[in-house]
């Protein structure tokens, strides 16, 4: 009888970790953007994380956050992103 019980409440356990959302899912940002000129590109933010993980031309990129007067500033590796107040993404790469 206890042999069942455990493996009951093993199973339950098991479905109920299968059922829950993912806690970094939960706490993440992800923002696809298109350039006039077609090109696309991916960001993400997560809430511990100061820096912007970027998807650009098929490489995975994390950018660390700069000092901006105004707005926010991600660079590194040959990438700026710069995100205003009022919302207007720009990124420029070599």
């Amino acid at each position: 009888m206890k042999r069942r019980r455990k493996t009951i409440f093993a199973a339950l356990c098991v479905a109920m970790m299968a059922a829950a959302p993912s806690v970094a899912l939960a706490q993440s940002s992800f923002r696809n953007y298109r350039c006039a000129d077609g090109a696309q590109f991916l960001v993400a933010f997560f809430q511990y994380d100061s820096r912007a993980h970027l998807q650009l031309d098929g490489k995975a990129l994390t950018l660390p956050k700069r000092v901006a007067l105004s707005g926010s500033r991600y660079q590194g590796k040959g990438v700026t992103l710069r995100i205003s107040r009022a919302g207007v993404t720009t990124l420029t790469h070599a």
